[in-house]
């Protein structure tokens, strides 16, 4: 991975939808190649996939408060 968080295009914008399961097959494509070689994006990813985990243990009810 890389040190620099400068270098290439990131993929921030689209990590919420790949941790969904919810891009184009080329999307997902660049996203896991980037995350393999982005250490920024891959510290934002496991926050994003972290968030989504908890939402799964929340009910309709407790969205509603």
């Amino acid at each position: 991975m890389t040190a620099d968080p400068g270098e290439g295009p990131h993929v921030p914008q689209l990590l919420g939808a790949y941790v969904l399961d919810a891009l184009t097959a080329d999307e997902t494509r660049t996203v896991s190649r980037h995350l393999q070689s982005c250490d920024r994006c891959a510290a934002d990813y496991v926050e994003v996939a972290e968030a989504a985990s908890l939402l799964a243990l929340l009910s309709v009810d407790d969205l509603l408060e």
